[in-house]
């Protein structure tokens, strides 16, 4: 008999011996896969870690004007951190490629992606973006799929894995719906930001160890358990998402802790304190100012000491 013959025999009377055995073979060649995807990926973050960019040039005056218009975390900051602020926004810019995908960009796209990026991280000058290198921004809501027209066009805002790894795709009406409403408790783009952070410990869990100390890490995650319990019985004015897991609770809470931090630290006050732990901001000291409107006559934010009609509002 053929060896050929003898393997359909073996096939034909030990079925589940021949398919256990060809598990095995699978697991090591997945275990495999993923040891080689994660050394390559190091070995990428290295290699982003060697090319970062960092800021040669001016802040534009017209960025600044954009920035007082639209973003009202930059307008409650001093002097000296609205020019940090705004070297931030400039590295970021230089490190990550925001493209329109199906849509046309600006600077006040990019301006308010790039805030969206610095807002969380502000108090660790330190912290770079090492995981994303784009930002791909859709006209609306997409689908699981990425397209952009038919049915199942849910998603405003994704961090992707995989093939998408090193990517982000926003939806370019939630970008400015966040930065529209400054008491909703919602901006899509800061929410993937935190997941992001979230990620960069190696495991999107809800619990970011780069930010939070250990001691702190399990009264965090009870307190997360508390709150979705809370969420699921109707009992909270938290966003019901962030009652579906623990990661999308920490990217929910975050929105909150940065669009309506008075009301959080009146409503939940833990949270709130948890809040300040993980970011390093006490956001009730930024919520005094609201947006700037710069009219003709005022001086020009360039710090020219013209009048802003004669200067860059020409």
């Amino acid at each position: 008999m053929k060896t050929k013959d003898k393997l359909l025999i073996f096939y034909s009377q030990n079925k589940i011996k021949f398919v256990s055995i060809n598990y095995k073979i699978m697991e090591k060649v997945f275990g495999a896969i993923i040891i080689l995807g994660s050394l390559s990926f190091l070995f990428y973050l290295v290699l982003r870690k060697k090319k970062w960019l960092l800021p040669t040039k001016p802040f534009p005056a017209e960025w600044r004007i954009i920035l007082l218009e639209k973003v009202k975390f930059y307008n409650n900051l001093n002097d000296e951190e609205k020019k940090l602020f705004e070297y931030e926004i400039q590295e970021f810019l230089l490190n990550c490629r925001i493209t329109g995908i199906k849509t046309s960009i600006d600077d006040t796209d990019r301006l308010l992606v790039a805030s969206s990026a610095v807002i969380p991280i502000f108090a660790f000058p330190e912290w770079k973006y090492y995981n994303l290198t784009k930002v791909l921004v859709y006209p609306d809501r997409f689908s699981e799929e990425f397209q952009t027209e038919g049915q199942g066009r849910q998603i405003l805002g994704m961090v992707g894995t995989g093939y998408m790894e090193g990517k982000m795709i926003l939806s370019k009406v939630a970008i400015h719906q966040g930065f529209m409403n400054e008491n909703d408790r919602k901006n899509t783009a800061i929410h993937e930001f935190v997941h992001l952070i979230d990620k960069m410990d190696g495991s999107t869990d809800g619990i970011p160890e780069l930010l939070l100390e250990k001691q702190y890490v399990i009264p965090w995650i009870d307190l997360i358990q508390k709150k979705i319990a809370e969420i699921n019985s109707d009992k909270s004015d938290i966003n019901p998402y962030g009652g579906t897991k623990q990661v999308e609770f920490f990217a929910v809470i975050s929105e909150y802790f940065f669009e309506h931090p008075t009301l959080l630290q009146k409503k939940h006050p833990e949270i709130y304190e948890y809040m300040v732990k993980i970011f390093g901001q006490k956001m009730t000291d930024k919520v005094s100012k609201s947006k700037s409107k710069i009219g003709r006559n005022d001086k020009c934010p360039c710090g020219s000491g013209e009048k802003f009609k004669n200067c860059c509002g020409k």
